[in-house]
C-alpha cells in the first residue's frame, strides 16, 4: 500500500483530477447499461484548467452542402454479405406485429426490443445491392454501387435514378451493364425499364425463373415527426447495412434545399445513410416501405432525404401508363392561405376579397398558360375543376397528367368578384 502511495505522489493534481474524471465517466457507461433499479444520474464536474484538454478533437461542421448518394467507387473493396436477418420465424413476427404473441392485451403500436428487427426482417431479402462496372478505356476500375428494393415477385426493382442513369438534359441513358446481387447472394444482370430526373426514380428489371422476395408498399401520408423508421441498403460497398432513426420532417420542401424548380418534397430523417445508400428503402417500423433514400447533407450528420413513396407510387403509375412522368404546366405561383396570413393581407389591402380559405395566386408567368386564361396577382383560387380548393396539393392532385385539357377555375378577386377562368394546362419543359 506505502508503495502505491508513494507512486501515486508522483503525479501532479492536474493528472489525478483527469484520472478522477475519467474514471467517472468510465463508471457512468458501464452503469447506463445495468438494470433499471441500478440507474442514477451521475455529475461529472471537471476543473477549468482541464477543459480544454477533455474536448473531443470533433472538426467544426459550417459547410451545409446537399450531396446526392448515387454509388460508391470501390476498386479493391469487395461487397459483404454478412447481414442475415432470421432471429424470429415469419410467423412469429406477423403475430407479434399483431399483439399475438406474450401478452394478448399488447397494443399493436407498442415498440419493443424486437420492432425494428423484425421491420427489417420483413424487408431485408427484398433489398438488393447494385453494381455497374466503371470502364477506363476498357481497363476496369471500379465499381458504381447503389442499393434498390424489389417491388414485385417478377422482379421489378425500384431505385434511385441517379444510380443507374446518366442523364443529358432530361434524357437518360443506362450507365452501363447492371449487376444485381440479392441477399441470398443470388446475381442478376438488369435493366432499366424507367427512369424520371425530376423525381430521382428509376425501375430496373431482372429475370428469375423462381418468384423473388418483395416488399409491402406503406403509405407515407401516415407518417409524422418522431417516427421511428429504418434506412436499408449497401454504404460503401457494405452489403445489407441497416440504421434507425426518426422522422423528422414530413414535408420538407425542394425550396428549402436550395433547389429550384417545380416544387417537390422530401422526407428528413436522422438515419445515417451514406455513399451507396441511393435507392434504397426508407421502412416504417410495419415493415412497408415509406420511402427511397436519395441524398443527405455532405458535411452534417443526421440530414437525411427521402423520396415519400406516395409520390413514388403516383410516378409509378405515370410509368405503367405512359412510359415516362407527364407534368403538367400552368405557369402560376401559388400559396396555401391560412388564417394569419389573410389577416395581415388584410391589413396591407383593405380590398382583399373575404375569404377564410383557398390558395394565392401571387405571381403569374408571362406568356403562359395562365396568363392567357386571364389570372391575375392577387386571385383566390376556391374552386379547381369543380371542386374545392384550400391547398395547392390539391390543385395537384386534380391535374393529375392532364395537358391539353380546359379546366374550369373559380377565383376570387379584391372587391369579391367572382370570376371564372379556363385554363388549358402545358406539359413542363423541365429543361428551361
Amino acid at each position: 500500500m506505502s508503495c502505491f502511495l508513494r507512486r501515486f505522489g508522483r503525479f501532479n493534481r492536474s493528472s489525478v483530477v483527469r484520472a478522477v474524471a475519467i474514471a467517472a465517466f468510465g463508471s457512468t457507461l458501464l452503469c447506463s447499461n445495468d438494470y433499471d433499479r441500478f440507474r442514477a444520474p451521475i455529475a461529472v464536474r471537471v476543473p477549468e484548467p482541464l477543459q480544454d484538454s477533455l474536448r473531443l478533437t470533433c472538426p467544426v461542421l459550417h459547410d451545409l452542402s446537399l450531396q446526392l448518394l448515387p454509388f460508391s467507387v470501390q476498386s479493391g473493396m469487395l461487397a459483404l454479405s454478412s447481414y442475415n436477418v432470421s432471429p424470429v420465424p415469419l410467423s412469429d413476427v406477423s403475430k407479434e406485429a399483431s399483439g399475438a404473441v406474450g401478452d394478448k392485451s399488447k397494443a399493436r403500436d407498442c415498440f419493443g426490443k424486437d420492432t425494428i428487427a423484425n421491420a427489417a426482417a420483413k424487408v431485408g431479402p427484398a433489398v438488393v445491392n447494385i453494381a455497374i462496372p466503371q470502364d477506363f478505356f476498357g481497363i476496369t476500375s471500379g465499381k458504381s454501387i447503389g442499393s434498390g428494393t424489389i417491388i414485385n415477385k417478377d422482379g421489378t426493382i425500384l431505385t434511385s435514378a441517379h444510380v443507374v442513369v446518366d442523364f443529358q438534359g432530361s434524357r437518360g441513358s443506362s450507365k452501363g451493364k447492371i449487376e444485381v446481387t440479392l441477399q441470398d447472394g443470388r446475381t442478376f444482370e438488369g435493366k432499366v425499364v424507367n427512369a424520371d430526373l425530376h423525381s430521382d426514380i428509376a425501375i430496373v428489371k431482372i429475370n428469375s425463373e423462381t418468384p423473388l422476395p418483395e416488399a409491402k408498399l406503406g403509405l407515407s401520408s401516415r407518417l409524422r415527426p418522431g417516427d421511428w423508421v429504418i434506412a436499408m441498403g449497401c454504404p460503401l460497398s457494405l452489403q445489407n447495412t441497416v440504421t434507425a432513426g426518426i422522422v423528422s420532417c414530413v414535408d420538407r420542401k425542394s425550396s428549402d434545399l436550395g433547389f429550384s424548380g417545380m416544387p417537390r418534397e422530401y422526407l428528413q430523417t436522422d438515419c445515417a445513410i451514406n455513399v451507396g445508400n441511393s435507392g434504397g428503402p426508407l421502412v416504417n417500423m410495419d415493415g412497408e416501405v415509406i420511402g427511397v433514400n436519395i441524398m443527405k447533407v455532405a458535411s452534417a450528420d443526421g440530414l437525411s432525404f427521402s423520396v415519400p413513396i406516395d409520390s413514388v407510387c403516383k410516378i409509378l403509375e405515370h410509368f405503367k401508363k405512359s412510359g415516362r412522368v407527364i407534368r403538367p404546366w400552368l405557369g402560376l405561383k401559388m400559396l396555401d392561405l391560412n388564417e394569419m396570413i389573410i389577416t395581415q393581407l388584410k391589413k396591407n389591402d383593405a380590398s382583399f376579397p373575404n375569404v377564410n380559405k383557398g390558395i394565392l395566386v401571387p405571381m403569374v408567368t408571362p406568356r403562359s398558360p395562365g396568363e392567357r386564361a386571364g389570372f391575375c396577382p392577387g386571385d383566390v383560387v376556391i374552386e379547381f375543376d369543380g371542386k374545392p380548393v384550400e391547398k395547392l396539393k390539391e390543385v395537384i392532385e386534380i391535374l393529375g397528367d392532364k395537358v391539353g385539357v380546359p379546366i374550369k377555375v373559380l377565383v376570387k378577386r379584391a372587391g369579391d368578384k367572382l370570376v371564372t377562368l379556363t385554363v388549358i394546362p402545358e406539359e413542363a419543359n423541365l429543361d428551361v
